[in-house]
């Protein structure tokens, strides 16, 4: 069964804690079935049993679907442990096993490009951008099985969100984009943009990838250090799929906690959710909290602002009357004034048709906007662009907003997100991100209304203001201080 035991063994294993190796090794002698060993009668040593992939597959069972197994295998057997002998093997030896665990798990970007090009079932020299594509597809799709089969999506209800196969193919092509524009780099363009009066350069859109170019592991190699997503996506396989060397650091913030969400049907689909969360500030990425729903607290825009303002840092997710689904991440809490707020880490998105995340391109600081009331200065949300040409915007006659990029948003760099320039919402729904910020009810309040946050937005939005505001006594915890 090909059990020819190597000699680089050590400089292999070096990577793994000798706890750690002492787990793959255990790993590979379960998947054999319990047969640690095997006698040569020639040379009277022993060697492991080498794995067949019905071995890997029986083992493995549903916990990672088929096609996924069948490229892991195929990466491990044309492992040449020597040096010398690049035809793939029949089985596979534990040196290979513990080489593939090694480079995936702990390998550099070289490394892991390398592992990659012997999963992509097919010959090296053959590489083409359509099967990165393929393999990135089954990569997305092998992901979301194993966090369901595992039952580790955090409260995220598969029935309760899109369709996650309508995600995988748009968010594969978000992540090769890099890729795609290494094969067929784009040119730069000059926007005018019509807030400001001013020209401004951004990136040009590529073309399609040159069909006939073939890829190699330097340009995988600039793909993976581009899109770190790839390397944790496969981290995330071999990890829970295997359930072998569990961290949860290495994990953690992976997929986020979903609260208060039940008998709720989201906008969003688990690649979706799983793509957003990884631009998120590392300590907002473990909770998304839902705080506000169209389909739960009615089309008001009152209510919206009272549901959102003084919540901490959230996510804006809208559906056009098109069938367009896009937002934006506010980095702070949404206060009400007549200026700009937030910081560079606010951005826009877009999930349908085209999954995207558009992040601050440092031409200004309009990353947020939030007012009404007032006769002089535009009355609702907005992010990024210019007073009434925002790159998100959404009016406080609750239900219409606009998208206007012209072509793009000069905060962001995003294009229109919408299917039109002035939109009509479908549904919106709003996600506390972080440790979530609830206004609770103060010992000190002095007002029935102090934590009514939609009266107050009401009353603003008529002209009528609180005139005892100014003239109240601070509260006693105040006057401790």
């Amino acid at each position: 069964m090909g059990n020819k035991q190597t000699n680089c063994r050590p400089n292999y294993c070096s990577r793994f804690l000798p706890e750690e190796q002492a787990e793959i090794d255990g790993l590979f002698a379960a998947i054999a079935g319990g047969l640690e060993t095997v006698s040569c009668e020639r040379n009277r040593k022993c060697f492991p049993v080498p794995i067949s992939l019905e071995m890997l597959q029986a083992y493995l069972g549903d916990a990672i679907p088929q096609k996924m197994i069948c490229r892991i295998y195929d990466g491990m057997r044309h492992i040449d442990p020597n040096g010398v002998n690049p035809v793939p093997s029949e089985y596979v030896i534990r040196d290979q096993f513990s080489i593939f665990m090694s480079e995936i798990l702990k390998g550099n970007a070289g490394e892991k490009s390398r592992m990659i090009m012997k999963m992509l079932l097919v010959p090296c020299s053959s590489v083409r951008a359509g099967h990165i594509q393929e393999f990135t597809e089954d990569l997305i799709t092998s992901v979301v099985h194993v966090l369901y089969y595992r039952n580790e999506l955090k409260g995220w209800n598969m029935k309760r969100c899109q369709d996650f196969t309508a995600g995988v193919r748009p968010l594969a092509s978000q992540l090769l984009s890099s890729l795609k524009q290494e094969l067929n780099p784009p040119q730069q363009k000059t926007y005018w943009d019509c807030g400001s009066r001013r020209n401004w350069t951004c990136p040009g859109e590529c073309s399609p990838p040159i069909p006939d170019k073939t890829c190699d592991c330097s340009l995988l190699e600039d793909w993976l250090l581009k899109v770190p997503q790839i390397s944790t996506f496969l981290n995330v396989i071999i990890r829970r799929g295997f359930l072998v060397l569990n961290s949860y650091s290495e994990i953690a913030g992976f997929i986020p906690e979903c609260k208060d969400a039940r008998d709720f049907m989201s906008l969003l689909n688990i690649p979706a959710i799983i793509y957003i969360n990884s631009y998120l500030p590392s300590c907002l990425q473990h909770t998304w909290r839902l705080i506000f729903s169209s389909q739960i607290h009615g089309y008001s825009f009152a209510k919206f602002c009272g549901n959102i303002i003084d919540r901490g840092p959230c996510i804006i997710v809208i559906r056009d009357r098109d069938g367009y689904i896009f937002g934006g991440f506010a980095s702070h809490s949404w206060t009400v004034k007549s200026h700009f707020q937030g910081d560079c880490r606010s951005f826009l998105f877009t999930i349908f048709p085209n999954i995207a995340v558009y992040t601050y391109s440092g031409y200004n600081d309009h990353y947020m906007y939030l007012n009404f009331g007032q006769q002089t200065m535009p009355n609702g949300l907005g992010m990024g662009g210019q007073l009434d040409y925002f790159g998100l915007w959404i009016d406080c006659d609750f239900g219409k907003g606009h998208s206007k990029a012209n072509p793009r948003c000069s905060t962001y760099n995003s294009p229109q997100l919408s299917c039109r320039e002035n939109f009509e919402i479908d549904c919106l729904e709003v996600w506390a991100v972080g440790d979530f910020q609830c206004c609770e009810k103060s010992s000190c309040k002095k007002n029935v209304l102090d934590n009514e946050k939609e009266v107050h937005c009401l009353l603003e939005m008529i002209g009528k203001c609180r005139h005892s505001e100014g003239v109240r006594n601070p509260c006693d915890d105040e006057d401790d201080d």
